[in-house]
């Protein structure tokens, strides 16, 4: 239907004109996680910084390195070496760890920021749901906070390869030079994978932090932390057991236990761990602890619908 102006020029009426395009719960959910990066930083900052203090701490390192371990002379025994994979090693701990730390932060503050500075009625005004709105916090510490880890731990991995092979050319030292006879590949490829495992192993502790986070005024850290060790402390002293400081343990070692395992070498020794998928998946502590993240999850959903601006 059109109406004519005084100019005989034809004007669209309200029924010609074009329907909204329905959004996408896919493309919500992406910008909504473009959203959390903005105002997150420290979500790709912290893990670049924990590489960052390692590879100084590997140059001083290298530096004393012939000092600390000098070449075998004729007639004297050989210092013994560290492991070649040591500096590797030690790096994707540092870096894991900081992001695991990172993530926990980031899940706490997630729902309780926009509390706390009244964002909350301005984001509930947009046409994003609840659940989209949960949704893509809860993708950034297992998809986007793994995906940067692990390419931390790979520039670090190859700062470190060339920065030995250079120092091995320029000093002519053999102790430069083991540090770069290393695997790097299977070294990578397990880390993939246990970048995988640990971040869905890690759900109820990413659904906790986010129900607590959108719940408390103040303190979250406080209630997040306080409430597991007091149930730890009530069951130690009612019951006399441990289940609940050995759950938690458990689930903050992020299934190590569950997804690698140590094949024994025939003199009765232990080698080094493999990964083992058939042991994580049939692990009955994924599936419990995929039951209870995927409640706390809901609950905070949940919550975020009927909560307030502090």
């Amino acid at each position: 239907m059109t109406a004519m102006t005084d100019t005989d020029t034809p004007v669209p009426m309200a029924a010609d004109a074009a329907p909204p395009v329905p959004r996408s719960a896919m493309r919500t959910l992406y910008w909504s996680v473009r959203r959390e990066l903005w105002e997150n930083r420290a979500i790709w900052i912290a893990p670049v910084a924990a590489a960052g203090v390692v590879m100084f701490g590997f140059l001083l390192a290298l530096a004393r390195l012939p000092a600390r371990f000098p070449a075998p002379r004729p007639g004297h025994h050989a210092v013994t070496m560290p492991p070649p994979e040591a500096p590797y090693a030690f790096a994707a701990a540092v870096i894991l760890v900081t992001a695991a730390i990172t993530g926990l932060f980031y899940c706490l503050g997630a729902l309780g920021a926009e509390r706390r500075d009244r964002s909350i009625l301005f984001w509930k005004s947009l046409p994003v749901s609840d659940t989209v709105t949960v949704a893509s916090k809860l993708v950034v510490p297992m998809v986007v906070l793994t995906a940067v880890t692990y390419a931390t731990i790979v520039a670090t991995f190859s700062l470190i390869l060339g920065l030995s092979a250079a120092a091995a050319a320029v000093s002519g030292s053999p102790n430069a030079a083991a540090l770069t006879h290393v695997d790097l590949v299977r070294m990578l490829l397990d880390l993939a994978y246990f970048g995988i495992t640990a971040a869905i192993w890690y759900l109820p502790l990413w659904g906790w932090c986010l129900l607590i986070g959108g719940w408390a005024r103040r303190a979250a850290f406080l209630w997040a932390v306080g409430v597991p060790i007091a149930l730890t402390v009530v069951e130690r002293i009612a019951f006399d057991t441990g289940f609940v400081a050995h759950a938690i343990g458990a689930r903050l070692l992020g299934g190590v236990d569950q997804s690698f395992y140590e094949a024994p070498h025939p003199k009765g020794t232990w080698g080094e761990p493999h990964p083992d998928l058939a042991g994580f998946l049939a692990s009955p502590g994924l599936w419990i602890g995929l039951a209870v993240g995927a409640v706390l999850v809901a609950a905070a959903i949940w919550q975020r619908r009927y909560r307030d601006p502090v």
